[in-house]
């Protein structure tokens, strides 16, 4: 532990995890309004000017939200430069050096990514693969966050043995195939962010049940995780993987809803809300448990 939990540079950790993931919920937002093209260009908003101006093509409110989200990128950039010289800063001693400097300058590294991707979501009429790429890139960089946050604060891992430790990285790796199901059925489906938004052309219907298959079989193996694990000592562990599960049966429960009522915008925008934690509680999982994305064999 290189901070103490309570103090204002700890805090700084917490606030990268939360802007990360806020990320993801604003460019949802832009996305169900239908501002997507709110700015029509990038880096400016509209040619000529970085802001909305009072004139342009664009309805104002769509170009204010879109343009809302692109400055929140510049806070979470500062956000992340503060976490990097930070972690510089405390980390001079510490055995794990690289790594903790390596997670901070990607966190950096992985904004300016996501600014390109976005310029190229934008010039691309939000063309669905790059959309796509960019809420994965933001699953990613969420992991970054928590991965960095626990190597500032510390953490009590619980490290399986047997069949659970061989479970835990098909767990994470399923979770992540759900997430990825999930961008083809959004870029299949409505609310594509624009009226001219290209969509995959994938049936919307086939791809949502082959989405709630597999939601299906990540509740099935978390819930067989979590009756594995109560059977040990590891009680954080056991507590991390029922939150995680909790998540999982009110996301899969929203989704349902979402499915059978037309896929309304609100609750299409708590799906994505949802999509954020299930993805946040599942790596906070892996890090308890001291695993990761690597498959193991049952010892």
């Amino acid at each position: 532990m290189l901070l103490a939990k309570s103090s204002i540079a700890a805090k700084i950790f917490s606030l990268l995890v939360f802007l990360q993931a806020a990320l993801i919920v604003t460019g949802g937002a832009v996305r169900l309004t239908g501002s997507g093209l709110g700015c029509p260009t990038w880096p400016e908003c509209t040619p000529g000017s970085y802001t909305p101006v009072p004139h342009q093509t664009e309805e104002q409110l769509h170009a204010w939200i879109e343009f809302g989200n692109r400055l929140l990128t510049f806070v979470l950039l500062f956000c992340a430069a503060a976490a990097l010289i930070i972690a510089i800063r405390t980390s001079k001693k510490s055995a794990t050096k690289r790594r903790i400097r390596l997670l901070a300058a990607l966190q950096v590294l992985g904004i300016f990514g996501q600014g390109i991707l976005g310029g190229i979501t934008v010039l691309t009429d939000l063309n669905p693969i790059p959309v796509a790429g960019h809420f994965l890139l933001s699953i990613f960089l969420i992991a970054g966050a928590i991965s960095l946050r626990y190597e500032m604060i510390g953490i009590i891992k619980q490290t399986p043995s047997g069949l659970i430790a061989a479970l835990m990285p098909i767990l994470i790796w399923l979770t992540l195939l759900v997430l990825i199901a999930g961008t083809i059925v959004t870029g299949s489906g409505p609310h594509a962010g624009d009226e001219k938004a290209k969509r995959f052309g994938f049936d919307p219907r086939s791809v949502s049940w082959f989405h709630a298959d597999l939601v299906i079989m990540l509740l099935v193996l978390t819930s067989i995780l979590w009756l594995f694990i109560r059977q040990t000592n590891a009680l954080l562990l056991a507590k991390k993987m029922q939150i995680f599960l909790l998540i999982l049966l009110a996301q899969g429960l929203v989704g349902y809803v979402q499915y059978a009522t037309g896929l309304p915008e609100l609750i299409v925008g708590f799906h994505l809300l949802g999509a954020t934690l299930v993805w946040g509680s599942a790596w906070t999982v892996i890090k308890v448990s001291g695993s990761g994305f690597k498959l193991r064999k049952v010892k």
